[in-house]
């Protein structure tokens, strides 16, 4: 297995960067600017978004002459850190009036299930999210035909919220029933499920006859495992969303042996920044949803443990400039979120933490795993953690145990004298959030 070219750069070597940042955005969205300006239509966000908010304004003063891209470059970086830190009242001139908004239904607010920092708080202004959601299913051809027609969809997903977004409620199945969309469980980590609630479950699924399911991949995995033990079929079923969280083949296969014939389309985005990319899941065609955001490409080179840059070809860190967002806009809003060039689109490698890198500077993602696993090698969810410098577990959720070799493939992937031994699990713990991890590399 090939991976892609990476250079190691001695701390004191120094390049210059480009004078213009890259965008993934088609260049038309962008359009063309003077020598050195920013083009009108990003410029226009802008200043639309230090009208909106001045939490803007007294982090970097923006003067009113036209706006250079040497000007665009001193514009701190927005964390997510900072935005936990700071709460969701920074966002606001006067947040009184915010209160009365959730009063009168005009805003709406949501936790995300967490960063390293804790939960964050999302305002948004009422109708936000259906439309960002509706931009997006336009831009994929698979979604398209749902984006304004009625038509039935089950969610199975992490709980972590706690808005009209995610009615995850201890209710009966009707109640549970929200325009067309159904909420499937009632609880995060799906292997804590008893098999009571997944018979509720597989029986609702057939109520319902859902054109669309959508969910964490891990969870629809799983979803598929107590769709065989049942013997159930759901032939309603033409369309799978992978969205939550980072999906393996594994996952994928398993899912489109539940759901056959079904196309499987890959989501992703975030609570605070909405859907950002959406293509066919595992063909590298990602594209951005071109109505959503302004997406800044920063070549990404992560310190190595002896403190060596390593230079990555085609694999970028995202920045993310939310378009007509009236609530909590987000301006060079730092993601965590690595992608990768490829020659039809975008892949999704993952977050920064989640990534490892060999000895030779090449990075490892769920991507490359997944194509290192041998052929006849079925599982409903793997998880690859480090132990120790050299020493990783390879836990798996199966119905047979791992063929000889895995082992082998898998120290093979990593390289630099790693030793793997695999595990075969009943379960594999979520975090408190209730998303999964595929790698789980040591902290850098």
């Amino acid at each position: 297995m090939t991976l892609p070219e990476a250079r190691i750069q001695s701390p004191g070597r120094m390049e210059t960067s480009a004078p213009q940042p890259l965008f993934a955005n088609p260049p038309e969205t962008l359009g063309r600017g003077a020598a050195g300006r920013v083009p009108a239509p990003l410029e226009s966000e802008i200043r639309a978004i230090y009208g909106r908010s001045p939490l803007y304004g007294e982090r970097f003063a923006l003067h009113s002459e036209p706006l250079q891209w040497s000007c665009y470059r001193e514009i701190p970086v927005l964390t997510k850190q900072e935005i936990v830190s700071r709460g969701p009242t920074a966002f606001f001139r006067d947040y009184a009036e915010i209160e009365r908004g959730f009063a009168r239904k005009e805003y709406e607010y949501e936790h995300t299930s967490g960063t390293t920092s804790g939960p964050m708080t999302v305002v948004m202004e009422d109708g936000w999210w259906n439309a960002q959601t509706r931009r997006a299913y336009l831009a994929h051809p698979q979604l398209a035909p749902y984006a304004d027609r009625p038509y039935r969809k089950c969610v199975l997903a992490p709980v972590g919220c706690s808005s009209n977004l995610c009615p995850y409620e201890d209710h009966p199945f009707p109640h549970r029933y929200f325009d067309g969309t159904v909420y499937l469980n009632l609880s995060s980590d799906p292997f804590a499920f008893p098999e009571g609630e997944w018979e509720r479950i597989c029986r609702e699924l057939q109520a319902v006859k859902p054109e669309v399911v959508e969910g964490e991949p891990i969870y629809l995995s799983l979803l598929a495992r107590a769709l065989k033990r049942r013997q159930v079929a759901v032939p309603s079923v033409r369309t799978v969303i992978l969205t939550y969280g980072k999906a393996s083949l594994q996952h994928s296969r398993r899912i489109a042996e539940a759901f056959p014939g079904a196309a499987q389309v890959d989501l992703y985005g975030s609570t605070e920044a909405g859907y950002l990319f959406v293509g066919d899941a595992f063909r590298d065609n990602l594209r951005v949803v071109d109505g959503n955001a302004f997406v800044e490409l920063v070549p990404w080179q992560p310190s190595t443990g002896d403190r060596r840059t390593v230079e990555l070809k085609d694999v970028f860190q995202i920045q993310v400039t939310t378009r007509d967002r009236l609530a909590m806009p987000l301006l060079r809003y730092h993601t965590g979120d690595i992608v990768r060039r490829a020659p039809a689109g975008w892949r999704i490698l993952g977050r920064e933490r989640d990534l490892h890198f060999r000895a030779d500077g090449a990075v490892v993602s769920a991507f490359e795993i997944d194509a290192a696993l041998p052929e006849e090698f079925a599982c409903w969810h793997w998880s690859l953690v480090q132990v120790s410098e050299q020493r990783w577990e390879f836990q798996y959720v199966a119905d047979e145990t791992a063929p000889a070799g895995l082992e082998r493939v898998v120290a093979a992937a990593l390289r630099g004298g790693a030793r793997v031994t695999a595990f075969r699990r009943k379960f594999i713990q979520p975090a408190a959030s209730g998303k999964f991890a595929l790698l789980k590399p040591l902290a850098r």
